[in-house]
């Protein structure tokens, strides 16, 4: 897996003062998304032990709330695989730190990221099971509000993750 950019002390992408990771690649190909470049599953650095290494040293600083997963797209199935043990570390080695993951799937039941689709790979459920917030669906250039907190349009949902898989439906963290 690639990465685009760290951001080290991010307050924009959830909350408190976060460690944010752009991966590369994506498929939405959403208009007008503010990080186009990241498309390319090749853009940036390749995402390696020592990269995996910083991120979890500056994650250990008292003042970092958690992690922040951005991208591109985290969810793309290439990336989940290569996420997964990363986050297993994250959450093994800091319990209390947050993961916010953005997505431009969605959680539904129905349809989405509950559902077995084709963009679901044999460790989809595990590595949900380790994040705390979800924000979900495709960034919407006609939907775009300014005034939302911690999303660009207002067809994204900031969901609680772990209250959602624990009773199968969506639970919002934040309207």
């Amino acid at each position: 897996m690639n990465y685009g950019t760290i951001k080290w002390t991010d307050i924009a992408n959830g909350e408190g003062v976060r460690v944010s990771l752009f991966v590369s690649g994506c498929t939405h190909h959403c208009k007008n998304c503010f990080n186009q470049v990241a498309w390319d599953f090749t853009y940036g650095s390749v995402f390696d032990e020592k990269v995996e290494e910083k991120v979890l040293e500056q994650l250990g600083l008292s003042y970092i709330a958690g992690l922040s997963l951005l991208g591109g797209e985290p969810l793309e199935p290439q990336n989940q695989r290569a996420l997964y043990p990363f986050i297993k570390r994250v959450r093994a080695q800091y319990p209390d730190k947050t993961i916010w993951c953005y997505t431009g799937y969605t959680l539904d039941v129905e349809k989405g990221l509950l559902k077995e689709e084709a963009k679901n790979t044999e460790c989809t459920k595990e590595l949900l099971s380790l994040m705390d917030v979800l924000v979900d669906g495709a960034y919407m250039e006609e939907l775009k509000d300014v005034r939302l907190k911690f999303r660009g349009s207002s067809n994204q949902r900031i969901i609680d993750l772990k209250k959602s898989l624990q009773i199968g439906q969506c639970v919002l963290y934040l309207e």
